[in-house]
């Protein structure tokens, strides 16, 4: 039986391990915990991860049911607000937005409002307007840094200015006064996603559950047996390794790391978090950065805006807003 060591020392078993998503965490069972039956695990690829819905409850249909409902939220965000679907509402806000207003849903208003806000609070670091620059630099795929010419351009343009959300006839609709702006919600779409879903569980009377996509996760009340729900976090440099521990009730952690996607180059990693100031993979000493907040989309936000600077600039820049700088690496 393989074991895994927390950062404290402590040898825990594959059993002990309840590995979700295979993001940026890890939550931390009780050999006791893993006999009840009632907890209720599922995950499906959603949203360019792998998403995963622990439900505990009286009942496992209940908790079927209910994560079936968790399952259409974060399938239905995804549709909606994907740049890399033609169809969604970003998908025709980037098409089309340069030449006319594009009707949404609400929903995709009040995030692109949020990720605004975001720019913002950051003066321009976390910039949505950049879903050209990813295209651009396209980590996923690419094995070497695209020519300059094709991304200098955009260097400190603060494109989400460019991003007008109003209304028409009582709809809201989205322009784009810049052709070299388009909408990236990457940085905030899948924290509201773990929200919406959570609120859903919610509604249907489940009172103890966790959702995470990837590296966000929200826990809501305690696991079955009374406790705060333990996380671990995976550490940057080895995912098999957990470097610290947090204890959850009613709260969300995000993380944003330069080790999710990208490549490495002449000894530099190029990452799929962009500096809009320069138009390229920002460039830190750290790897990841872990923050806990009130609500998924405010962690999700928080998180990829403070990526990259030191501790005490990261907590100022986030204090007002609830949030706190819970891992540095």
């Amino acid at each position: 039986m393989s074991v895994r060591d927390d950062h404290n020392g402590r040898r825990f078993t594959r059993r002990e391990m309840l590995t979700m998503a295979g993001g940026a965490f890890v939550l931390l069972l009780t050999p006791a915990a893993l006999r009840r039956p009632m907890r209720v695990t599922r995950s499906i690829p959603v949203m360019g991860t792998v998403a995963e819905v622990l439900v505990v409850d009286d009942e496992r249909s209940h908790a079927e049911w209910a994560i079936d409902l968790a399952f259409e939220q974060l399938r239905w965000v995804d549709a909606t607000m994907s740049r890399f679907n033609p169809e969604s509402d970003i998908g025709r806000v980037n098409a089309l937005g340069w030449r006319d207003a594009v009707t949404v849903d609400r929903a995709t208003a009040a995030v692109v409002r949020e990720a605004i806000r975001w720019a913002e609070l950051s003066q321009g670091r976390f910039d949505p307007g950049l879903a050209r620059l990813s295209e651009v630099w396209d980590v996923g795929r690419r094995r070497t840094p695209p020519p300059e010419p094709a991304f200098a351009r955009m260097a400190g343009r603060r494109l989400y200015r460019a991003i007008e959300v109003g209304t028409f006839r009582e709809h809201p609709v989205i322009r784009l006064g810049d052709r070299d702006a388009g909408i990236d919600l990457g940085g905030i779409a899948k924290g509201f996603a773990v929200d919406r879903a959570i609120a859903t569980l919610r509604a249907v009377g489940i009172r103890s559950a966790v959702v995470n996509a990837g590296g966000d996760l929200y826990a809501m009340g305690r696991s079955e047996d009374g406790d705060r729900w333990r996380v671990g976090i995976r550490s940057a440099a080895d995912p098999s390794r957990i470097e610290g521990q947090l204890e959850l009730e009613d709260e969300a952690v995000a993380t944003s790391g330069d080790y999710f996607q990208g490549f490495d180059y002449r000894g530099r990693r190029y990452h799929h978090i962009m500096d809009p100031a320069r138009a390229e993979p920002r460039v830190t000493t750290t790897h990841s950065i872990t923050v806990r907040a009130p609500d998924c989309m405010t962690a999700d936000g928080a998180a990829t805006a403070v990526f990259g600077l030191g501790s005490s600039e990261a907590s100022s820049l986030v204090r007002m807003q609830g949030v706190s700088i819970a891992s540095q690496a």
